[in-house]
């Protein structure tokens, strides 16, 4: 069967969302409260959905917030001025990521094979 993308959904849960963020769902729920282009949808017994471009924009808050170190009133200022040169880096260093984990997990290998 084949691996499905994590973006293929619709609409995500905030634990769904939480979990690939590898934040707790009480600091998106905060960073709903602060930044307008989240725009959760609620069903009627009040649960919480996102859209993948909320995801998205969760990503580039969690870049700006937790990577860059910026407080919240200029990473506000950041998605409204500039958000396109947000996502772009925000790609980028989510891209990074990913590579340094693969050459790490790489290295393991050839570690376990040397031992």
């Amino acid at each position: 069967m084949a691996k499905r993308d994590p973006l293929d959904k619709r609409f995500y849960r905030i634990r769904e969302v939480a979990e690939m963020l590898e934040l707790p769902p009480s600091t998106l729920r905060f960073w709903q409260t602060q930044f307008p282009v989240i725009q959760a949808y609620r069903d009627s017994n009040g649960l919480r959905y996102y859209s993948p471009r909320d995801l998205e924009n969760f990503r580039m808050i969690k870049y700006l917030i937790k990577e860059r170190g910026l407080k919240i009133e200029a990473a506000q200022a950041e998605m409204r001025n500039n958000p396109k040169g947000v996502e772009k880096r925000s790609e980028a260093i989510d891209r990074l990521y990913s590579v340094r984990d693969r050459l790490q997990g790489m290295l393991d290998a050839l570690n376990s094979i040397r031992r």
